[in-house]
């Protein structure tokens, strides 16, 4: 979605350190929450969330092997039976590995479930080809391969509609149901239903001091509001920990919006973007799998800008491909169908206005 305000200039190096000292608590905290793995919310199912830490058992086993796959290059690790355990992309930091089955559903908006094994987790290196030899990678493999903390997927249906509120231990709620943005009262015709530029500092309520230097200020309007972007920028940076830009241009990292997200060099383009007119639609999407972001051309005033992200979340029992964002159509996170279904095959809404996909 267009970028807002974003983020304002450091008034004081004081400023900015009781912002970073806050900031690097709320971690902490949210660390300490996280480890209570994953649990079940209104409207959500999760099984086998059995929140257990993890150990060493996920360590690398010596009669496991691995292989190389293209398009996009990636390595792929089997267990002794040729089963999948993880498989992790060049140039990009999310992982996919193998666990527990979980159904996520959202029974008030859709009658999608997707059963998945998937869990998503992020990778303190972007991987590389041979990286599997390394010292990080043994180390961070045996300490998530068989962990039950919360993934990306978990903590992204933390604020889908009916989701519980979660705070730290001095009260900030930093999940929960949360809402695309404040009702548009401005009247004007043709314009949207509800205002975007709600950013993860937005929900929180609270000041956020970005690494090159900008503070990004909270409006009260836009509280427990996440737009399309700020929706992803919460999962994947705030509560993940993935750098953030504080715009589409300052810093480095994942930029601000929709479009900055598309264009920016991080991750590894899984659906390259050719354009946004509707014959640049990709023709197969047999590249993406869960985890992606994945981007698209929904409303002609932007012009040559791509408007909405989602996450690709997995087929549903019928064998769609669904994907989960924010949207102003049922006020916030969501794998609904109000506004159009959240698949990414066939030919609906979503469907024929997707442009390209990046796994980060």
């Amino acid at each position: 979605m267009p970028g807002k305000k974003k983020s304002r200039p450091v008034v004081s190096g004081l400023v900015v350190l009781v912002f970073v000292a806050a900031s690097g608590y709320l971690t902490l905290e949210l660390r300490k929450q996280e480890q209570q793995g994953v649990t079940e919310v209104r409207n959500v199912g999760v099984l086998d969330g059995s929140g257990t830490k993890a150990d060493t058992a996920g360590a690398v086993r010596p009669e496991a092997r691995w292989s190389r796959l293209e398009n996009p290059a990636r390595s792929v690790l089997r267990d002794a039976d040729g089963q999948v355990q993880a498989i992790l992309t060049d140039g990009a930091r999310t992982a996919t590995l193998k666990g527990p089955a979980r159904t996520f559903a959202e029974p008030a908006s859709t009658a999608s479930k997707v059963s998945t094994t998937d869990w998503i987790r992020l990778m303190p290196k972007a991987w590389s080809k041979g990286a599997e030899k390394s010292t990080w990678f043994e180390d961070w493999y045996a300490e998530h391969a068989t962990s039950k903390e919360d993934d990306l997927f978990a903590i992204a249906f933390q604020y889908v509609a009916g989701a519980a509120p979660r705070k730290d231990a001095q009260g900030l709620a930093f999940a929960g149901d949360a809402n695309f943005g404040p009702l548009n009262t401005s009247g004007a015709e043709g314009g949207d239903l509800r205002l975007e530029q709600s950013d993860f500092y937005d929900y929180l309520g609270v000041p956020y001091p970005f690494r090159d230097g900008e503070v990004g200020t909270p409006e009260t309007i836009r509280a427990r509001s996440l737009d399309c972007s700020g929706y992803l920028r919460m999962v994947l940076g705030y509560r993940a920990r993935y750098p953030l830009m504080s715009s589409d241009t300052s810093g480095d990292g994942l930029p601000r919006t929709a479009n900055g997200m598309a264009r920016s060099g991080e991750g590894a383009d899984v659906l390259p973007l050719t354009g946004v007119a509707a014959k640049d639609r990709p023709t197969t999407i047999d590249q993406l799998q869960p985890g992606d972001l994945v981007f698209f051309k929904l409303d002609a005033r932007t012009g040559q800008r791509l408007d909405h992200v989602g996450m690709v979340l997995g087929h549903d029992t019928e064998g769609h491909l669904i994907f989960v964002s924010s949207r102003e159509e049922i006020n916030g996170p969501t794998i609904g169908d109000v506004g159009g279904v959240s698949r990414l095959d066939g030919n609906g809404y979503y469907a024929k206005t997707l442009r390209s996909a990046k796994r980060l």
